[in-house]
């Protein structure tokens, strides 16, 4: 109890330190200063890349499976209805103020004491690497997607984000897409051209109609919604093309490139994906992490918000302390007891794999 205590109160101190120290997307060095130096005081080796810092356990093996324990310290920039100083990182009545201190800052010293718990343990069953990334805010290229061939093989993650430290089992994967439909210009009194806009309804209605056969358990059905339409210069003028953008979020029954496949079969448009990069990810209900935190009482669900799991090729569970419903609000907290309780749970779900 007396090590879980000073872990606590460690981890305390480096979240005061990094809500105080802005850390936008893209801007994270200071944020990454810090979390370099407090790895390196307590001996450890610490490996960096940008403003992304990743370590392993003392006794790493090679020929062990490893675990990756991963949440980011970058942060949106402060909305208007802030109050409170975003970077003032006071203690009251229980609750830790300030920008990142719900999403993810808890979630991330919580697991670096985690790390730190087992940092010297000998005999594991597991290694461990701790990845502290950057630009998971904006789904940058220089965050975890820029050191995951740095890492090594990984057997299964634990993604950092607030849940109530409930187990997100399962996460929406998106796919924004870029459709064009063709037409022929033409003089509108003349009953000239092709409308592009009228061929579009056409693949528009489909969007909207379409079922996919392979629901998932977590969320049911794919999801697809169009959301901006753009067509015509002036009003006499039947339109050549007509561009719009469709919403998809997919689901863990599906790889994004097999829905993007199927979208291109049924509709005439041409169809180009901004990115293929943000992939749906789930973990087994039946796999030990999973079934740990289940005898400890927590629950499984489907996460609808996207994070970094999206980037992973492994089974990964999303787990954290703080509420996702507090992320990006004005005068961000997280409860001081739900850091400690943060740590006290990471351990015992890791210890009942791990040790």
């Amino acid at each position: 109890m007396t090590e879980i205590n000073t872990l606590y109160q460690q981890a305390l101190f480096l979240l005061q330190q990094l809500i105080s120290i802005p850390s936008f997307s893209r801007e994270e060095n200071k944020t990454a200063d810090v979390l370099e130096l407090f790895l390196k005081r307590k001996g450890i080796t610490v490996n960096r890349k940008i403003n992304n810092i990743w370590a392993w356990n003392k006794h790493f093996d090679a020929a062990k499976p490893t675990i990756l324990l991963n949440s980011h310290h970058d942060t949106v920039k402060p909305n208007s209805g802030y109050t409170r100083d975003p970077y003032d990182a006071a203690i009251e009545d229980g609750k830790l103020f300030g920008l990142g201190s719900n999403d993810a800052g808890g979630c991330l010293v919580s697991l670096i004491a985690t790390f730190l718990y087992f940092y010297d343990k000998p005999d594991l069953k597991y290694n461990l690497c701790l990845a502290t990334t950057a630009e998971e805010e904006i789904s940058g290229v220089n965050g975890l997607e820029l050191i995951i061939p740095e890492l090594g093989k990984l057997e299964f993650g634990i993604v950092g984000e607030p849940t109530l430290m409930q187990l997100a089992i399962a996460e929406r994967g998106l796919m924004v897409l870029d459709c064009t439909t063709h037409g022929v210009a033409g003089h509108a009194a003349r009953e000239e051209g092709e409308n592009a806009i009228y061929k579009a309804l056409t693949d528009i209605e489909w969007f909207r109609n379409y079922k996919f056969p392979k629901y998932s358990e977590s969320f049911g059905a794919v999801k697809m919604s169009v959301t901006i339409i753009n067509a015509g210069s002036q009003h006499n003028v039947v339109p050549a093309s007509c561009v719009f953008t469709v919403d998809v979020r997919v689901t863990d029954a599906y790889r994004n490139e097999e829905v993007l496949e199927i979208i291109r079969q049924h509709v005439n448009c041409d169809v180009k994906p901004r990115s293929v990069r943000l992939k749906p990810s789930s973990i087994d209900k039946s796999h030990p992490i999973v079934q740990a935190g289940i005898k400890l009482g927590r629950s499984t669900y489907g996460s609808p918000t996207t994070s970094d799991q999206s980037l992973l090729d492994i089974p990964s569970l999303k787990i954290g302390p703080g509420d996702s419903a507090r992320s990006h609000t004005a005068d961000e907290f997280v409860y001081v007891a739900e850091i400690r309780e943060g740590i006290e749970l990471y351990i015992k779900m890791l210890e009942a794999v791990i040790s």
